[in-house]
């Protein structure tokens, strides 16, 4: 039984992980580097992230510099970064570019908020679904006599505190992302 659980908790922990990736894409009010982890640039005809072909900075709270490797790259990094949903306008000067990462409106807070949520409703769902194959794994070895009644029942408990322990991680990083949002 110890196997199920940890089978199980390893798959409440992905749903976890998973969730934890997805908050750093989203926007907050401060310039940051993982904002621009999703955007993929057309390098010589195969996508590549974008930090694979240019160095990236932040010398200030409201600004992203990529100075690209290949400076030949730099219009297909722009057109990268203008076609990412991140709503930035980058701007060259031959040899850098410059992001501004202006403040973000009331608005738009509430929609990255509401994008946050509707990432937390699917990690939760992740460890529902992991608890669901869990206990439907223990009353199928019960079925087959594998374990006790006894077992089956403790079993559940073990999965249901699983089951709560993860989802209260996934509570607290919305609620902590949420806060990072709204902050102005």
């Amino acid at each position: 039984m110890q196997e199920l659980f940890l089978e199980v908790e390893l798959k409440m922990k992905a749903a976890v992980d998973h969730f934890h990736e997805e908050l750093k894409h989203l926007r907050t009010s401060r310039a940051s580097l993982t904002m621009l982890d999703g955007v993929m640039v057309d390098y010589y005809g195969s996508p590549t992230p974008i930090n694979q072909v240019a160095n990236l900075s932040v010398p200030d709270g409201t600004l992203i510099v990529a100075q690209p490797f290949d400076p030949s790259t730099i219009a297909d990094i722009e057109r990268a970064i203008q076609a990412s949903s991140l709503g930035l306008n980058p701007s060259n000067d031959g040899k850098l570019i410059r992001i501004p990462v202006p403040q973000l409106t009331e608005e738009t807070r509430r929609e990255i908020v509401k994008r946050a949520h509707d990432q937390a409703e699917a990690a939760r769902n992740g460890v529902r679904q992991a608890r669901r194959e869990g206990n439907d794994e223990l009353k199928h070895k019960q079925k087959e006599k594998e374990i006790s009644e006894d077992d089956e029942h403790r079993g559940h408990d073990e999965t249901q505190k699983l089951h709560d322990h993860y989802i209260g991680q996934v509570n607290h990083a919305l609620e902590n992302k949420e806060k990072d949002i709204m902050t102005v």
